[in-house]
């Protein structure tokens, strides 16, 4: 099954998605309909859908949305790692076939220790008891609190989200290059190769700028631990979903056809449980 292992979708309202750019194509509601049309010619049969803020009640919307659309295979939501109630938010999900995982945007936690917290990771113990994967949001600074978190829990499915968004417009490579290296050491880590064009120069990229980043995380992680992923509708803010597919199609003709269809599907079925 030829999957996009991460996109979303939302009901536009600027109150709810304050990180969505100002006066951006973004500014409109993207559903399963909108990505339908794109996937069909490409041969996608469906993708993961994740979280795009941080509310119990987008959560049940995107279950909702899977619950009447065949082709969201999976759901990463959000729920309050951190909170009291941790364990009755995640039984209310877990309880959902199609809920696959969980998020938080780590990234915009000012501090890099985030994901070390006593409280955070007393949730993130809840989580292999009841199947679900963690997806990772961070960003390069955060990598080594994310080394040692995956440590700690050696038997919890994580998954890496946007190769960790290293400065791709920059072409810089350090420290992002040593630590992806650490991280991908741990066997329970899962990357996906996914949003890398709104890390570039949104206007002027060339698929050679991505080469550095790609050659690296494919062999740290190696075909069985990554997943394609869009990122749409993000990534039109820098280019095209048939853009971002081509990318991947043409760095993975290297690969045998069966570590494509890894990339493009099997991994996310194995590690998202689908």
């Amino acid at each position: 099954m030829r999957l996009d292992a991460h996109q979303h979708f939302w009901a536009y309202d600027p109150i709810q998605y304050p990180w969505i750019p100002k006066n951006s194509a973004l500014h409109r509601d993207w559903l399963p309909e909108d990505l339908g049309k794109l996937q069909a010619p490409l041969g996608f049969e469906g993708s993961i859908a994740v979280q795009a803020r941080q509310s119990l009640e987008e959560s049940r919307w995107l279950l909702a949305l899977a619950d009447a659309a065949p082709a969201i295979k999976g759901v990463v939501g959000w729920v309050d790692l951190r909170a009291n109630t941790v364990d009755s938010q995640l039984a209310e999900f877990a309880a959902h076939p199609k809920f696959v995982g969980v998020r938080h945007v780590v990234q915009d936690e000012p501090d890099p220790q985030f994901l070390l917290g006593t409280e955070f990771m007393r949730g993130i113990a809840q989580l292999e008891p009841l199947d679900l994967a963690y997806d990772l949001l961070i960003f390069p600074h955060q990598l080594r609190a994310a080394i040692e978190l995956v440590a700690h829990f050696p038997t919890q499915r994580f998954v890496l989200d946007h190769i960790a968004k290293p400065s791709i417009k920059d072409q810089s490579l350090e420290p992002w290059q040593t630590l992806i290296g650490e991280l991908a050491q741990a066997q329970n880590v899962t990357c996906k190769v996914s949003g890398m064009i709104t890390e570039a120069d949104h206007l002027n990229w060339q698929p050679d700028d991505f080469k550095p980043y790609l050659d690296r995380i494919f062999a740290v992680f190696g075909q069985g631990r990554l997943m394609f992923g869009s990122d749409w509708p993000v990534c039109l803010l820098a280019g095209s979903y048939e853009q971002v597919v081509s990318l991947a199609d043409l760095y993975a003709q290297q690969f045998s056809a069966a570590d494509q269809a890894s990339l493009f599907g099997g991994n996310a079925q194995r590690v998202y449980r689908l």
